[in-house]
């Protein structure tokens, strides 16, 4: 594959997408997602203390993926509901689920599974590219969207984030520099993450948080996505000002997410990092 990964991904999206519009039209789909009950409450339960900086608590979205094109299959036990329960256990405040599945092996049977398996709100992580796959995030049942700005040129983003707020569903959106801030001020975000892994090429420098952080409102929940693996990067995160933390990679090879958790929350000493012998790769 050619370096602009993030450039693969889309097209074979759109392709997808045009396939799944064929079986579930977008007057369906919207009608669908108008019929859903109350999300639960994605933003709120990020927020954390202000004035920025001075939080002690990590309030961790635990993420559900069972590969990545950088890393492969995960050695995990491969039950999404199990994972999901030791989140919860373990203090995560919510829980992203990837749904694409030529890249990532997910589904929607992943994200709604991990949905009845827990009382915490869930976020789609996807590759939102039109309105159509706004509406079927909230006909699907997930509490929340991801939003990536690089996939949404011009006024994509502020158009997918309306669409979202009409049908009562929250949104991350994803930045990756000051531009991309811009647009999701101007796209009225509340909650705004910065990916530390260049989607192009998958490296990851957490850097970029540090550097995008001051660009942040009072009021925005600032969002640091990938690349935190420890304690100390938690801790140097949150003096920062960083309110919330996506975690994947951390946690799906983790022995015991719901330890792992607890540590990386600073409830608990560091859990044993190797992954057992007898663990198996996902499906």
């Amino acid at each position: 594959m050619s370096e602009n990964i993030l450039a693969h991904i889309c097209a074979d999206k759109r392709n997808e997408v045009a396939a799944l519009k064929e079986v579930l039209p977008l007057d369906a789909v919207h009608d669908r997602a108008l019929t859903q009950p109350p999300t639960r409450d994605f933003t709120a339960a990020l927020r954390n203390v202000r004035p920025r900086g001075t939080a002690t608590e990590a309030h961790i979205i635990a993420e559900v993926k069972r590969r990545s094109p950088s890393k492969g299959e995960f050695p995990w036990h491969g039950d999404a509901a199990r994972q999901a329960r030791d989140y919860e256990a373990g203090g995560a405040r919510a829980i992203s689920v990837v749904t694409d599945e030529l890249y990532f092996g997910g589904s929607i049977g992943l994200l709604q599974e991990v949905r009845r398996a827990t009382t915490l709100s869930v976020l789609q992580k996807e590759f939102v590219l039109e309105p159509w796959q706004v509406y079927h995030a909230r006909a699907i049942g997930a509490d929340a969207v991801l939003l990536i700005a690089a996939c949404l040129p011009g006024g994509l983003l502020e158009d997918m984030a309306g669409i979202a707020r009409e049908v009562g569903l929250h949104t991350l959106v994803e930045v990756v520099d000051r531009d991309e801030m811009v647009r999701a001020g101007r796209a009225n975000a509340q909650v705004v993450g910065v990916n530390n892994r260049d989607l192009r090429t998958f490296e990851t420098d957490p850097a970029h948080t540090l550097a995008l952080l001051p660009e942040y409102d009072d009021e925005q929940v600032a969002v640091t996505e990938s690349g935190i693996h420890t304690r100390e990067d938690v801790e140097r995160m949150l003096a920062a000002g960083v309110d919330a933390f996506l975690i994947g990679e951390a946690l799906m090879t983790a022995p015991d997410p719901a330890a792992q958790l607890r540590w990386l929350r600073g409830e608990a000493p560091q859990p044993r990092t190797e992954v057992p012998a007898t663990a198996e790769a996902a499906p």
